[in-house]
């Protein structure tokens, strides 16, 4: 039988800021265990929280990217329950005044745009985190107290599709804006499905929690083995027990964690050690208008003034890094295209074999599209374009430098190159007759001969039309 899906989605990312939500401990990933932390995070007696300025900036930064109402009285609230990974014994976040509810997002799914609801973003702080090892756990509290935004999606959601267009659309906006790393590997964008499915008009059937997903990829799989789940649960007339669930990726299944026997009371209450506090309407109104170009935005701009197709733009919208030295090169150069598929192509993979970043790369953009511009114009070729002056400019050199260096300026002129091709012709009169008897290969034999006189200078096409045309004139002699 077929049922209605029902899908929403929270999304935890930590926020790009030097310290934490409530204290003055620098934020960090990969840094030894427990040497990011301070009595403030560790919750010692007599300490008292300060809110992050920036943290409230960024989080006001994703509120106007995603069109919700903005808030401008800042409350926080306490989330009372004890685990080992909260020092405090409660987390500080805003479960009654969120910094912005009421907005949404659009998406692209086979071509067709669907507004997904955005119910809340609201503040708060990051727990510890665990390492299980055999019996025992560890606790480094290094990322304890960083900050976090919480994004509430509406249940607009129907299939693993557009549940990962969604966090895909979110990922790409928050990491443009500079709100976030968003890096999902290592944590920074954490993702928790609520799916449920429901026979049509009927309410919404049992919800279904699947926590802490890592990867676009594993949004879509993990939700579409939960509607198969489901509905062959829902198909034998049985019901669908309310749970919590992780994606286990070896085996591409969902398995329960735990069962939710009933609503769990976290006791919230106004943090008595932080008052509210009013926001300035022309500081929130500056950071509004302020907003930098959305990836919306850029996608149509890419499409309208540079011509570039879909993929083009997505490896893009993916990379922004890679996207602000396409628009570096395009100060230098009018040529989208071609300057877009060597950054696509032969940058990026030179960058991957030499394990760089781009923002650590010494290439110049100007360089870049005067190397482009000398392939064009046939001074040099395209394989010396990739296999020398790529790696050079990559490094720092000049184009013109590494050209005249390796004297790889192409030879262009008909009277040298037919020179030299008489003379190659002169000394392989065996490849002559082997062309008049329709062996193809004796002109790339001939063509490498030629580039052997000429250190490789020749400049290919010209060279290898002049040798047919050679090569038909000795046989209708």
């Amino acid at each position: 039988m077929n049922y209605e899906v029902v899908i929403g989605i929270e999304i935890h990312c930590e926020l790009k800021t030097k310290t934490k939500m409530f204290s003055g401990s620098p934020t960090s990933f990969n840094e030894p265990a427990n040497t990011c932390v301070n009595e403030i995070d560790l919750a010692f007696p007599g300490t008292l929280p300060t809110v992050n300025k920036e943290a409230v900036r960024k989080g006001i930064m994703a509120c106007a990217a995603f069109n919700l109402e903005i808030d401008t009285l800042l409350k926080f609230d306490r989330k009372n329950y004890y685990y080992s990974d909260l020092p405090k014994g409660f987390q500080i976040t805003q479960q009654f005044h969120p910094l912005g509810k009421n907005g949404y997002v659009d998406i692209e799914v086979d071509g067709n745009t669907k507004r997904i609801g955005i119910n809340r973003i609201h503040l708060e702080e990051d727990t510890a985190k665990q390492f299980h090892i055999d019996d025992e756990t560890l606790i480094d509290f290094n990322r304890a107290g960083t900050p976090l935004i919480e994004i509430v999606s509406d249940p607009d959601m129907s299939s693993g599709s557009e549940a990962s267009a969604y966090v895909e659309t979110l990922r790409q906006t928050l990491l443009y804006i500079g709100v976030s790393d968003v890096k999902m590997e290592e944590g920074s964008m954490r993702c928790d499905v609520n799916i449920s499915l429901n026979k049509p008009n009927e309410p919404y059937g049992t919800k279904v929690e699947i926590k802490n997903l890592n990867s676009i990829s594993n949004v879509a799989r993990a939700i579409d083995y939960e509607i198969k789940r489901q509905s062959e649960i829902l198909d034998k007339g049985e019901k669908v027990i309310s749970s919590t669930r992780r994606f286990d990726e070896s085996s591409r299944t969902t398995i329960e964690m735990r069962r939710k026997e009933g609503g769990v009371d976290y006791k919230f209450f106004p943090d008595p050690n932080i008052v509210p506090i009013r926001l300035s309407d022309d500081w929130v109104k500056e950071i509004v208008n302020s907003l930098p170009e959305l990836p919306s935005e850029r996608k149509k701009r890419y499409k309208n003034d540079y011509g570039l197709n879909d993929n083009e733009i997505n490896v893009y919208l993916g990379n922004r890094d890679l996207a602000e030295l396409f628009e570096e090169c395009m100060k230098y150069g009018d040529k989208a295209r071609s300057i877009s598929n060597w950054l696509i192509t032969d940058v990026l993979a030179w960058l991957s074999k030499n394990n760089v970043e781009i923002k650590n790369s010494e290439l110049k953009p100007k360089e870049l599209v005067r190397m482009i511009e000398l392939i064009e114009e046939k001074v040099i070729s395209s394989t010396q374009g990739k296999d020398i002056v790529l790696d050079g400019i990559m490094k720092g050199e000049l184009t013109e430098d590494i050209i005249n260096e390796k004297g790889l300026k192409q030879v262009s002129d008909e009277g040298m190159l037919l020179e030299v091709i008489n003379k190659v012709l002169d000394e392989q009169p065996q490849s002559i007759v082997d062309y008049a008897n329709g062996k193809d290969r004796a002109v790339k034999f001939l063509m490498g001969q030629v580039m052997k006189k000429t250190r490789g200078q020749a400049n290919p096409s010209l060279a290898n039309k002049l040798i047919v045309e050679e090569l038909a004139k000795r046989i209708n002699k």
